[in-house]
């Protein structure tokens, strides 16, 4: 089967013939993805506060896939200098070192106690308190108007966590039951108004 036999999918489907360009741009089949817009994610994160990878405060013990880490001190040291390495970079050539992903999930594990897969685990990230966790983290290079998601992850909560143009770490930990699919292109997330999210302070 052709990667792109998606496109034939969707024309069966009755997708128009823009929806189909879009997705051949993309890639990807539309039903293979959450979209989580931009205005949305702004709205959660909106108070969650700003964290400086100097100043992080750890959530609490954790250990990955084989007792991994070995020290939660040193990860947060290793941590502390990938930020300020990525900073140093940008400020002497303008250019931003392609880490986010890697931050995000460190940052996670630190502040929120991720619990990280081995390599290579598809489906979601790792756990947090024994749910399956998808960490989605944004960037300050991010231009689009959406962050995509897999829809067919087996992911129980999604983590947002959003990286600034200063460096600070916001993020916001959302039960994917609190969620419902919107219309468009892509399934929408969007946050049922009756339902407040957790605060990263009150995870354990």
């Amino acid at each position: 089967m052709s990667d792109w036999d998606f496109l034939h999918e969707m024309h069966e489907r009755g997708f128009s013939q823009d929806e189909i360009a879009d997705a051949a741009s993309a890639g990807l089949a539309p039903w293979e993805f959450e979209c989580l817009s931009h205005e949305w994610i702004e709205s959660q994160l909106s108070g969650a506060a700003a964290e400086d990878a100097q100043g992080i405060g750890v959530g609490g013990p954790y250990r990955s896939r084989d007792g991994l880490p070995f020290s939660i001190v040193e990860q947060t040291e290793i941590f502390q200098d990938l930020v300020a390495c990525a900073v140093r970079h940008f400020e002497n050539t303008g250019r931003y070192l392609q880490v986010w992903g890697e931050l995000g999930e460190i940052y996670a594990e630190i502040r929120f106690g991720l619990r990280r897969h081995g390599t290579h685990t598809a489906g979601s990230d790792g756990t947090i308190a024994g749910k399956r966790v998808e960490v989605k983290t944004i960037s300050p290079e991010k231009a689009g108007d959406h962050v995509l998601v897999k829809s067919q992850g087996d992911f129980e909560q999604v983590l947002i966590v959003r990286i600034d143009e200063e460096f600070k770490f916001r993020a916001k930990l959302i039960d994917r039951s609190n969620l419902r699919e919107g219309t468009g292109k892509y399934l929408k997330f969007q946050f049922k108004t009756s339902d407040e999210p957790t605060e990263p302070d009150e995870i354990t």
